[in-house]
């Protein structure tokens, strides 16, 4: 799936979604290469924030469940202004962030974390694309189908980590 500006614009916060779809994985140490050298176009693209655990026999993937956003952070932001639409993980991002998000027309969507052998249910395709010295943190494009997700920060700054009042 291509992310789009007005696909992105239709999404609130809250709302679900199952993607289908090739997406990027990458963890930290992946992202802080990727600042120097972005190793796939950004551009209406996801990324994922997991590291694939090695495929059981008879699989394309092992566990492959979203690891904490915020680690991501520091440099999340630098890739957001370079042309990244979407971020997938799990818990509450930055003021920073939200506010890189807003500005470039981005989305940040929630996995379930503890999910990861589900989640590895929903991906038909594992490709290395970069920094494979890493291992489980290298760079992989992923074909998923029907991964179930939330919108936890629309382009409006919706945040569904915020207190609300019910």
């Amino acid at each position: 799936m291509i992310f789009t500006d007005e696909y992105i614009r239709s999404l609130r916060v809250g709302q679900e979604i199952k993607l289908c779809g090739h997406i990027y994985t990458g963890r930290d140490a992946a992202h802080k290469r990727m600042i120097e050298s972005l190793p796939f176009d950004p551009r209406g693209v996801a990324i994922y924030y997991a590291g694939p655990c090695p495929a059981p026999p008879g699989h394309v993937i092992g566990s492959v469940g979203p690891t904490t956003s915020g680690r991501m952070d520091a440099y999340a932001p630098q890739l957001i202004a370079k042309g990244l639409k979407v971020m997938i993980g799990k818990g509450q991002r930055s003021q920073a962030v939200i506010s890189a998000i807003k500005e470039h027309t981005g989305l940040y969507l929630a996995a379930v974390g503890g999910a990861g052998a589900l989640i590895s249910k929903c991906v038909e395709e594992v490709e290395l694309v970069a920094f494979e010295d890493l291992g489980t943190e290298a760079v992989y494009r992923l074909k998923v189908k029907n991964m179930p997700l939330v919108v936890a920060v629309d382009c409006y700054g919706g945040n569904i980590y915020e207190i609300r009042d019910i």
